[in-house]
């Protein structure tokens, strides 16, 4: 669901190790300088194991899923833990508009991408076990006030993931690395990104040179579907089900870490183009590039001040 269009170059002293895998139901990627040449792919995929059984709804001995069953979950890892906490932060500082307990609606849009078929009529009766503020949690344990509201970290997983690998990386000495996960990426040392043009998917419409920072993209406009005439996107509101549409194409986040970029560019589809300025404003933490259809319907970009100057074609 995020959408970089390419990773072009590291700007790089040394030698370069590159690896890739398959996880999370996508590829990733990471480079890194090491003059030991070490081999980090039998670690990396460890990562990805051990996170998996912490977070994925995907499978059925999870945390995420044994919590989702019952009303209360003791923590096996600290993985659960921390992107709980990452998504009380995130959902705090977006009104709402990043909400982990969505899983109910997104399992309508997918079922009604899978049918070719209007899900929307199911939203009312699902947004009543829809809400983050049923949920309650410390260091050792999470509950739900309301039965049937579950968890579903897609939204933010993949950039937390992002950051473990870059954490390993660091513990083993390596100064300058890149590590990517479905088109969640975070950096030490310098990299040039491409940024999509979103009406004109696997055109670079811009470039920006990133340093020591994470970065990642949502867009309306490849995971949908059409039914009678009407398009379908995968972007949930979690207050009405669905967003109604807006000039806003895509929102590319760049922050220190790579869940706080994940966690943040999702919410920006949901609040639109001025909402997002609106966020932006608040989160000085945050750079960011909009891009949004213009009154002549062509791609037009917003940027906040600090991204300016990172900007290279």
């Amino acid at each position: 669901m995020m959408y970089l269009a390419a990773i072009w170059m590291l700007l790089q002293n040394g030698p370069l190790v590159k690896l890739e895998g398959f996880a999370q139901g996508t590829v990733w990627h990471m480079q890194y300088e090491d003059g030991g040449r070490r081999n980090f792919k039998t670690q990396a995929d460890s990562i990805f194991e051990v996170i998996d059984g912490a977070l994925s709804t995907y499978r059925a001995d999870s945390e995420i899923s044994s919590f989702n069953q019952f009303e209360d979950w003791r923590f096996q890892s600290g993985h659960f833990y921390e992107v709980l906490q990452h998504s009380a932060d995130i959902y705090k500082a977006t009104g709402g508009a990043f909400d982990p307990t969505v899983m109910p609606l997104v399992e309508a849009y997918r079922e009604g991408k899978r049918s070719g078929r209007d899900w929307t009529w199911k939203a009312d009766s699902l947004l009543q076990y829809v809400g983050f503020q049923y949920i309650f949690f410390d260091r050792e344990t999470v509950r739900k006030t309301k039965p049937d509201v579950r968890l579903d970290f897609d939204g933010i997983a993949q950039g937390y993931t992002v950051d473990v690998l870059a954490r390993y990386l660091e513990a083993q000495g390596v100064q300058r690395y890149m590590t990517e996960v479905g088109g969640e990426v975070r950096c030490k040392g310098t990299w040039e990104i491409g940024i999509e043009d979103p009406q004109q998917p696997g055109k670079d419409l811009l470039g920006i040179k990133l340093t020591d920072a994470a970065i990642s993209t949502a867009g309306n406009y490849q995971n949908f579907y059409t039914a009678n005439g009407r398009t379908y996107g995968h972007i949930i509101h979690p207050k009405i089900g669905f967003v109604h549409p807006d000039s806003l194409l895509s929102a590319t986040i760049i922050a220190p870490d790579a869940v706080t970029a994940d966690g943040f560019d999702t919410p920006c589809l949901v609040l639109g183009f001025e909402g997002s300025k609106q966020l932006l404003r608040r989160e000085k933490n945050l750079q960011a590039i909009l891009l949004y259809k213009d009154h002549n319907g062509h791609t037009a970009v917003y940027m906040t001040d600090g991204i300016k100057a990172l900007v290279v074609r």
